[in-house]
């Protein structure tokens, strides 16, 4: 799979398969097929996101509804639209989506604004490591509430 966009981001082996496994468990790791061939593979992961209860420098555009979480995309170097294959598919199930990633990997940051997403601030995983992170609405969404 693809790690061009930042090569220190996934070490010691992340995504393990117990990771991708409870994904799955969860109903939300999926796969991306070109032609019957598997060329990519995300997690689509219903809210809440614990390590999204805490947001630095800034807020979340909706802190009131449920939302999704994407996160662990991947690809082979040679697919192409993959981010917009999953964007495509994760807001035809829901509206309120946030996605984040480390602050190196300038290729993930320049997809994630080019479709639409707002940086909200800093959030950090459960070892510590910062990322940031970003949320989006779907255009017709009309409802904005922070708590």
């Amino acid at each position: 799979m693809r790690k061009s966009g930042n090569m220190l981001q996934w070490v010691n082996g992340y995504p393990s398969e117990d990771a991708i496994m409870a994904d799955m468990e969860r109903d939300g790791g999926f796969v991306v097929e070109d032609d019957g061939h598997i060329v990519g593979y995300f997690a689509f992961l219903p809210s809440p996101e614990p390590t999204y209860g805490k947001i630095d420098g800034g807020e979340w555009l909706d802190n009131a509804r449920p939302y999704h979480v994407v996160h662990r995309i991947a690809s082979y170097p040679d697919a192409h639209g993959i981010f917009s294959s999953i964007m495509d598919f994760c807001f035809s199930e829901d509206s309120n989506i946030r996605i984040d990633t480390h602050k190196d990997n300038r290729i993930m940051q320049h997809l994630i604004v080019k479709h639409g997403f707002v940086y909200c601030g800093i959030i950090y995983l459960d070892n510590g490591d910062e990322r940031l992170a970003y949320q989006k609405l779907r255009p017709d969404t009309n409802f904005l509430a922070t708590d």
